[in-house]
């Protein structure tokens, strides 16, 4: 194991975690009176889920396209955005009984979807680069923070009585989005 390329963050913590990012960085979160070979030996002794989840990601990664967008790709995403996602939202609210202000389209790194406390809704362009079902998790996920702005049991109840297949789809996104956000940024 190449323990150079391994991040350790200390903190006040009482135990050690580990946690591969989407990008392939490791991360080991440790106790602030861990000593490195503590470190080194807990590593070790989960190489074989190290190797594990690097190689998922490695697999994924293969499977997504790496090229940057150009200026034109977005704008051409952002044009398709605004024709399907107010047709997803108009949809989706009405088997929620909701009403929503303004709908934004933007080109964000780090966001897919958001919901203002004044009821209007932001969704990114690169939307447009996930499956359909991805979009509609999405919008649904926006549309139930006008019932509940929060992540309560009550939010993903309403989430799931339109969308029941919401899990599934947003354990795509959590697991291809941060490729997909990297074509923005290069």
């Amino acid at each position: 194991m190449d323990y150079e390329k391994i991040e350790v963050i200390r903190s006040r913590r009482r135990t050690l975690s580990l946690e591969v990012k989407q990008d392939g960085r490791v991360i080991v979160r440790a106790p602030m009176r861990a000593s490195l070979a503590d470190i080194k030996r807990f590593i070790d002794s989960h190489e074989k889920w190290l190797e594990k989840h690097l190689k998922k990601i490695e697999e994924i990664e293969k499977t997504l396209p790496k090229d940057r967008l150009s200026d034109e790709d977005i704008k051409r995403l952002a044009a398709m955005a605004k024709k399907v996602i107010p047709e997803r939202c108009a949809y989706y609210a009405s088997l929620l009984n909701v009403r929503y202000g303004r709908i934004t389209i933007r080109n964000q790194v780090t966001r897919w979807g958001s919901c203002s406390s004044k009821g209007n809704l932001n969704f990114n362009c690169l939307l447009m680069l996930t499956p359909n079902e991805v979009i509609d998790s999405v919008v649904v996920h926006e549309l139930c923070h006008l019932l509940e702005m929060n992540h309560s049991p009550r939010f993903y109840a309403h989430v799931y009585s339109v969308f029941p297949e919401y899990k599934k789809w947003d354990k795509w996104l959590k697991t291809n989005g941060d490729a997909i956000m990297r074509r923005m940024t290069g």
